[in-house]
């Protein structure tokens, strides 16, 4: 199954969408049901009130009944705190329950999230993830704050009002109701034109987000290249689609509320007119004719915010039907394997595995090796030869479509993937830092990793010296990706969370490549106490840096072209690895 995160198609109301979002209330049903209640019981409550205006007119007021009065006004002020009261709380609870449910809906798609295979986040903008697991959530919200709920409450009270009109008076009922149609009509034509105004706000707010979230984590490369007034063209341009989709809504609001209000003057013209001759010819009642202004002003404005609520509705449910798909996206790693281990031995073999990102095109062809327990593997090759998709499949952030990985002679898929990752780590050469501090960047808030045992393993590697020398030490507060720290900073603070987790298999990704040299020794101190002991796989560009390991391996086009050890693959004449190692040699004997 795969995810559009792209434009979607026109909004319909979806019955079966609707079903889904009802279904995420029910850990909540009570409250739910309590809200339905409330809107059922305000419809009577909150308008009656007419009704009690034209008996105090009819029955007190004509007949100078005082007491009866003075009973009346006590009626009428106990139904307006009453309404007062039950409206206060069917608002209060209502927005509960949508936050209640959000809050439980965005732990959900932030647990699928983490959960999906690393090939979505390859193809998903990272700014539609974001506008689906915030906008499109918060839309959802609406469904219970500003749509069902609210839609429910007036359609109910509509019902009301229309029954309360025909029992005061069927005559100013009828012509009160002659109106009507043009109001439905005018409704219906505003329905349809700020639903779509609305889609296209969503589009393109979504579209707005994805540029933002990519031009600001690409600043560097943006004013690297001096291209600030470019990207601010066409920011321009994202952003007055935006401000035109609003205006286009905003234009059908202008012209449909002066409508109604036109059509609300007519009827009460109408109400007027034959309102007046009833009471000459003493077919309507004083307390009717009074009563009836206050009955239309009552019909008309729920009947006025009916459309927008039903299209908070129909908005709504297109971002729950976005959500939905989001949560049932089954791109991930299937996690059915049933061993759990505290500690494997770290026997590493790859037998014939072949490799493709798309399922198709091949990055990895039948790869074969096998690593003892203990042992070093450096993997060399040029850019694109498959080397980083090796400890990729490794993990299981991939799968495999041909052959097997086994860890202790094991099928990698039989593994649990907690028990599997647990048992291996990785240093990239990109070190990905959260903003937070160094102890919280080491330990990833895991509450069983002490300072003390964090401080020990900085001193195993060497790198507490640094650590102490920034303020604060190890509760320096590190900026967001780490861009207040060096690059070699950041990598001691990758080695070091490396090593508290203890793994048993290690994966250095090109570690030492973009450090300079004086960081370099450190950083290879460190990698030599990182590797004691471990099952250990480097990848890197300077081959003299793994001269030591156990077996190297030569990948070219996805294929392993040699393998060996460092002066087994030097006596190979015309070798790939000794053309690689005297090229570097001549590089830097001329440097």
């Amino acid at each position: 199954m795969t995810l559009s995160m792209d434009k979607d198609t026109k909004p319909e109301l979806d019955f079966a969408i609707l079903r889904k979002v009802i279904r995420l209330a029910m850990p909540y049903r009570k409250l739910f049901f309590a809200c339905l209640f409330m809107a059922i019981i305000m419809a009577p409550i909150a308008n009656i009130r007419p009704i009690l205006i034209g008996k105090m007119v009819d029955e007190n007021i004509f007949n100078n009944d005082i007491d009866g009065l003075k009973m009346m006004a006590i009626i009428y002020v106990i139904f307006i705190f009453l309404n007062a009261i039950i409206r206060y709380l069917f608002t209060y609870y209502s927005a509960y329950l949508g936050e209640s449910i959000i809050k439980d809906l965005r732990v959900r798609v932030f647990k699928h999230i983490t959960s999906l295979k690393l090939r979505f986040f390859d193809k998903t903008a990272i700014g539609k993830i974001i506008t689906r697991t915030i906008g499109d959530v918060q839309a959802i919200n609406d469904i219970f704050t500003q749509g069902i709920l609210m839609l429910m409450a007036d359609v109910l009270g509509i019902v009301a009002i229309v029954g309360f009109m025909f029992y005061h008076s069927w005559r100013l009922t009828l012509i009160c109701l002659l109106t009507m149609p043009l109001m439905i009509i005018a409704t219906y034509i505003f329905k349809e034109k700020v639903k779509v105004a609305f889609f296209n706000v969503r589009n393109e707010i979504s579209a707005m987000n994805s540029f933002l979230q990519e031009q600001i984590t690409g600043m560097q490369v943006v004013q690297m290249f001096n291209v600030e007034k470019q990207q601010a063209e066409k920011f321009k341009k994202i952003n007055r689609k935006y401000t035109k989709a609003n205006l286009n809504a905003i234009e059908y609001y202008a012209i449909f509320f002066p409508v109604v209000e036109l059509i609300s003057a007519i009827a009460l013209a109408l109400l007027v007119w034959w309102g007046t001759r009833g009471i000459w010819n003493y077919t309507i009642s004083p307390g009717a004719f009074i009563a009836f202004p206050l009955y239309l002003n009552m019909l008309f404005r729920p009947i006025r915010m009916l459309a927008d609520k039903f299209n908070t509705l129909q908005m709504g449910l297109v971002a729950a039907e976005r959500v939905f798909k989001l949560v049932e996206n089954n791109e991930m790693i299937q996690d059915n394997g049933q061993i759990e281990v505290d500690s494997i031995e770290g026997k590493v073999e790859f037998d014939n595995v072949s490799f493709a990102y798309d399922e198709e095109n091949l990055v990895l062809r039948d790869i074969s090796f096998e690593l003892k327990p203990g042992d070093t593997l450096a993997i060399v090759g040029s850019t694109g030869s498959g080397k980083s998709s090796i400890i990729n499949i490794l993990n299981r952030f991939y799968d495999i479509q041909k052959g097997v990985i086994k860890v202790d002679d094991i099928d990698i898929k039989k593994y649990s993937l907690k028990s599997l990752r647990d048992r291996v780590a990785m240093v990239l050469q990109d070190v990905f830092l959260f903003n937070g501090t160094v102890f919280d960047n080491i330990r990833l808030r895991d509450e069983s990793i002490t300072r003390d045992h964090i401080i020990e393993a900085s001193k195993v590697i060497g790198a507490d010296a640094f650590f102490e020398k920034l303020p604060g030490a190890y509760d320096f507060m590190i900026t967001e990706r780490g861009s207040n720290l060096s690059m070699g900073q950041r990598q001691l603070i990758s080695f070091v969370r490396a090593l508290v987790f203890n793994p048993n298999i290690l994966i250095l990704d090109e570690a030492t490549s973009s450090i300079d040299s004086d960081t370099e020794a450190i950083i290879q101190y460190a990698i030599e106490k990182l590797i004691q002991k471990r099952t250990s796989i480097i990848i890197a560009h300077r081959l003299s840096t793994i001269r030591h390991a156990d077996k190297i391996i030569v990948l070219d086009n996805g294929r392993i072209m040699e393998q060996g050890s460092h002066q087994e693959l030097l006596l190979m004449e015309d070798g790939h690895y000794r053309n690689l190692y005297e090229k570097q040699f001549e590089q830097n004997s001329v440097l």
